[in-house]
């Protein structure tokens, strides 16, 4: 396997790994985000009037 070959296949590994790395992070931040509007929703409701 020739040098070129090696960086080239070492370059696609970081992209696949900031790839996961930036789709971790929307995913939780994304589960966050729902989790809170929830929240909000049960406490909007708790306290509204009746």
């Amino acid at each position: 396997m020739s040098e070129t070959a090696r960086e080239s296949e070492r370059e696609s590994e970081r992209w696949k790994e900031r790839g996961v790395a930036l789709r971790v992070f929307v995913y939780v931040f994304a589960t966050h985000a729902f989790a809170g509007f929830v929240w909000l929703l049960f406490y909007v409701g708790q306290n509204a009037q009746k």
